[in-house]
């Protein structure tokens, strides 16, 4: 009798395992519980390992920009010759034609008469300086003012003079002023009744012209531009023919030096001039102020020049 009853619990329990398979009714009488399949690791888990910035750090090492000497090819690097044999043929096979200055002037009244165009257009230069001092400190963007040799406007520039003193209003009456006064002069600046090309203050009053530093912004007077100054004959004097020409993102210099139609000797003592004040705003020990020098007028395509020759001979000798 028992071995029958374990054979009818086994046929049950088969059947059970038969029908929770197939999804069909349950039984209470039987257990319900099957096997469960339990997956198993046969490998370790890796411990994360924490990340050493400091580590990091030193162990990357920038890449060095390769510099390749062509001195002594025969050819330059990736180019096909140092000067093409032809009069057409293509610019990305040859190094770029850096002219001298002389050359370049003569380059583009060439241009001119071949186009047709302006013979007065204007004479621009556009200079990349090397900005960079000894560690790490850098030249700050300045603003300079020079007297040009030939000048190339023909009206004198319009000079406002701010100052309560009547001595020195004076002064700058008879020395050329357009305008001078002292804070009655703010509300007419602010409604664009009065407008000069330059600012200038003596120190007293700058507290008192505040309001116009937003209407004014670069040609507010500032002592780094010399536009602050009780000698007003002098001050004067400077701006009224003077020429300004001022740093732009960071390390370009962009200013016209003269018009096309003027003859060239003029044309290059404008630019020696030019070159020679923006090379005195940084120690002449340190190698060449200026990495790059290009020339072009209004219609012209660019010119690129060496300053070398250019420079005067004082300024070279101190690079040397």
């Amino acid at each position: 009798m028992a071995t029958c009853t374990r054979t009818v619990w086994k046929v049950l329990s088969g059947c059970q395992k038969k029908l929770l398979s197939t999804g069909g009714p349950s039984y209470a009488a039987v257990s319900q519980t099957a096997p469960r399949s339990v997956p198993i690791r046969t490998f370790a888990a890796v411990k994360a390992l924490k990340k050493d910035k400091k580590g990091e750090a030193n162990k990357e090492v920038k890449k060095e920009k390769r510099v390749i000497d062509d001195k002594d090819r025969h050819k330059p690097f990736g180019k096909t010759a140092w000067v093409p044999v032809d009069d057409v043929y293509v610019k990305r096979f040859y190094p770029r034609t850096v002219h001298s200055a002389a050359d370049s002037i003569s380059m583009l009244k060439r241009f001119q008469e071949l186009d047709f165009t302006p013979a007065d257009q204007p004479v621009y230069i556009d200079l990349k300086l090397d900005m960079k001092l000894e560690k790490k400190k850098k030249v700050d963007p300045f603003v300079s003012t020079v007297h040009l040799p030939h000048p190339f406007k023909a009206e004198m520039n319009k000079v406002l003079v701010f100052t309560e003193d009547s001595n020195q209003a004076k002064v700058a009456q008879e020395n050329g002023a357009a305008f001078v006064g002292g804070a009655e002069l703010i509300q007419p600046i602010l409604d664009d009744e009065i407008s000069a090309d330059f600012y200038v203050a003596v120190p007293e009053i700058l507290p008192k012209i505040l309001p116009l530093k937003n209407k004014l912004r670069k040609k507010f007077p500032k002592s780094k531009r010399g536009t602050v100054s009780n000698n007003i004959s002098k001050t004067l004097e400077l701006f009224k023919t003077g020429h300004e020409y001022l740093v732009e993102s960071d390390c370009f210099i962009r200013t016209q030096i003269a018009t096309l139609n003027m003859p060239s000797e003029q044309i290059l003592a404008n630019l020696q001039t030019i070159l020679a004040d923006v090379c005195s705003h940084r120690p002449a020990s340190l190698g060449p102020f200026i990495e790059r020098a290009i020339m072009s007028s209004r219609t012209s395509e660019a010119v690129w020049f060496r300053t070398e020759g250019v420079l005067p001979e004082a300024a070279q000798t101190d690079k040397e």
